[in-house]
């Protein structure tokens, strides 16, 4: 395997993805070594820095007042964001690996997993924007860091997966249109379980 494959953090994700992909296509790694080695620290990341900041300085939604969340709130806070990053890190790559026959591209689960790791790493890099976490900051980080991803996506899978770069960009804009939807259902679970009185209690 390529020396590419065991770039142990996600810098070497977010600086060379277009080598990382390219050794993906060439020996495709397993799915295991792709989380332990990949996405595991991709998902730590976001989770780690929202918890720092939000212990130091609170959320700033805004208000005046900072919204301050106990230690104990805060932890299981953040091995939620945890979880759910992993289970929308699985999600899409099972999700594409649906979706490889119809467009010609590779089913094993290896290589969506590295996709996905490749398309996240901006995204979880940029989630250092979670240390001072301020709504407004925080958005003028992380938008850019999307599009950075979409590109990364419509750019990498064909190499990842090995299809047409026409068949590669209808399969991207059907991955986009799953997380769309996943997204979406995933925050209206969470307004629901909030309004039964599931969650943190804030103050508010």
């Amino acid at each position: 395997m390529r020396e590419t494959m065991r770039l142990p953090t996600p810098i070497g994700l977010l600086l060379a993805p277009k080598a990382f992909l390219e050794a993906v296509a060439a020996d495709a790694p397993s799915a295991s070594s792709v989380f332990w080695r990949k996405l595991l620290w991709l998902a730590l990341l976001p989770p780690l820095f929202a918890f720092v900041g939000a212990a130091n300085f609170g959320w700033r939604l805004g208000a005046e007042v900072p919204l301050a969340i106990g230690t104990a709130q805060l932890a299981v806070i953040s091995l939620c964001y945890f979880l759910a990053l992993v289970a929308g890190f699985f999600g899409a790559a099972l999700a594409g690996r649906w979706m490889a026959p119809t467009y010609g591209a590779s089913a094993a689960l290896g290589r969506h997993l590295a996709l996905v790791a490749a398309v996240a790493a901006p995204l979880a890099v940029g989630s250092a924007a979670h240390l001072f976490p301020h709504v407004f900051l925080n958005m003028l980080v992380l938008i850019p860091a999307l599009v950075w991803s979409l590109y990364r996506l419509y750019a990498g899978l064909p190499t990842a997966l090995g299809t047409s770069p026409e068949q590669g960009m209808l399969m991207a804009s059907s991955l986009i249109g799953f997380l769309l939807v996943a997204a979406v259902t995933l925050l209206g679970a969470t307004v629901a379980l909030w309004a039964a009185g599931i969650g943190p209690a804030m103050g508010i």
